[in-house]
This record gives structure tokens, sequence and C-alpha cells, in this order.
């Protein structure tokens, strides 16, 4: 009875915590309804003005474009980059093998505004301040963490005695990682793929440093439009985000729930 009281004590207080967290951020979903002209809840009604501002601005819309294609370019390098370097880590098993893991997730212990100034500085040498391929290059770097983590835990489930039958059989090391790892270990590269999109898509320093006035994607322009004024499309751009990733996590924690119940009735 007493661990069960106990259990019951640690869920409320995991529930309180999250609660904490959570819902400052969800208190803009009600503003982004808001029939004034400034950030504030509802008042006499529910409006759709600001949402039809945000949706028929072409401004925000060419945020949405950047902030896609660029979250879209850097994860596929970072899942690229990722996913090799932890199957390599993986197939090698020493020493400098973690070293290079370890080098892998340092950006993960790295101030976001130390390794923007660092990028900005190395970036004016390469005149790639204020370019598209400049932000890509330093948002894949952010988001191969992620990457590299899923994997290598992917990877530590995975028997290294079917890598040896495959090659045991002819397959070539291309097509061992084509047919046997990859597929294996492919909850882990898509959890990585996903937290490295939502990491480029939320991020705004690494932009606000190097982004130059050409780029201006979605968290650039709430921070403008944060320093002009408080426009409540703000909150909507704000709920968007929010709701996207919600839509983007549970996606895939339904993905990863249905092959672990394919995989259950397997065995």
């Amino acid at each position: 009875m007493t661990r069960l009281n106990a259990s019951g004590w640690t869920m409320a207080l995991a529930w309180l915590v999250l609660s904490f967290l959570a819902l400052p951020a969800f208190i803009v979903i009600p503003v982004s309804f808001t029939d004034t002209r400034y950030l504030a809840l509802p008042q006499d009604h529910l409006s759709l003005q600001h949402w039809q501002t945000f949706l028929t601005s072409r401004d925000w819309l060419l945020s949405i474009w950047q902030s896609f294609w660029i979250a879209s370019v850097s994860t596929a390098l970072a899942v690229t980059a990722g996913t090799l370097c932890a199957v390599g880590c993986w197939r090698l098993a020493s020493q400098n093998a973690e070293r290079v893991r370890s080098l892998m997730i340092l950006p993960l212990a790295v101030p976001t505004i130390v390794y923007a100034l660092g990028v900005y500085r190395l970036y004016v040498r390469l005149d790639l301040v204020g370019t598209g391929l400049g932000v890509v290059l330093a948002h894949a770097v952010t988001g191969l963490p992620y990457v590299v983590l899923t994997v290598s835990a992917a990877l530590a489930n995975l028997d290294p005695r079917l890598e040896q039958a495959a090659r045991g059989l002819g397959a070539s090391i291309g097509q061992t990682l084509r047919w046997v790892i990859v597929p294996n270990i492919l909850p882990g590269v898509l959890s990585g793929a996903i937290f490295a999109f939502i990491h480029s898509w939320d991020e705004l320093l690494v932009v606000l440093f190097i982004g130059g006035r050409a780029l201006f994607t979605l968290p650039r322009r709430m921070w403008d439009g944060i320093n002009d004024n408080l426009d409540p499309v703000i909150a909507v751009v704000a709920t968007g985000m929010i709701l996207f990733t919600l839509l983007v996590l549970t996606a895939e924690l339904s993905l990863r729930t249905r092959r672990s119940a394919v995989e259950g009735r397997g065995t």
C-alpha cells in the first residue's frame, strides 16, 4: 500500500511539473482568437481575423516556406551524416569510436549563442553570411547529435550477427547497410529526423547571427514582430508551431507504437 501511495504521489508531481511547463505555452492558443488589435485574451467574442491576416500575408507565407525548406534540407544532411557516423562507430566498437561519437554530440553541450557567434566569424571569411546554404549547414550540425543519439540507441539493440551473416553470404558493405542495418534501425533514424527537423524549425539565434536580411524564418519574423509591435498574429504563428510540433510528435509516437505492436505479434 505504501508503494502504491508513493507511486501516486510521484505521478501527481510529474503531472504538476508538466502542467507548470506546458500551460504558459498553451496560453497563446486562446490569445490567437482575440477580437482586439493587441495581445490579450478574447473579450467579447472569438475572432478569426488574425488567422485570416496570417494566411493571406505574403511575408508570413514566405517565412513558412523558408523555415520548411531549410529544416528539410538540414534534416536530410543531419540524418545522412549522423546515421553513417553512428553505424561506423557501432561497427568499430573501440575507444576511438566512442571519442568520435562524443565529438558528434558536442553541439548539444555548447551554448547556442556561443555556437552562433563562432559560426558567424567563420562565415564572414567564407562569405556565407546571409545565404541559405550557410543556415542549412549550421542547422545540420546542430541537428546531428539528435540523429547520432537515436540511431546509436537503435543499434544497441541490433544483433551484430545479422551483419556478419549478410557479409558471409556475399553482400557488400553498401548492400548490408541498405538491406540489413537500416531496416532494423529505421525507428531510430525517423526519431532522429523528427527531432532534427523540429530543432531547425524552431531555431532562432543562429538565423539572427548568420541569416542577414535575406532570410526570415518563422522564428526570425516572430522575433522582429515582437520588437516592432505586439501583433496578435504572433500568437497565431506560435499556436500553429505548437500544433505542428505536437502533430509530428504524435505521428512519430503512433508509428513507434504500431511497430512495437507488430514486433510483439511477430514474437
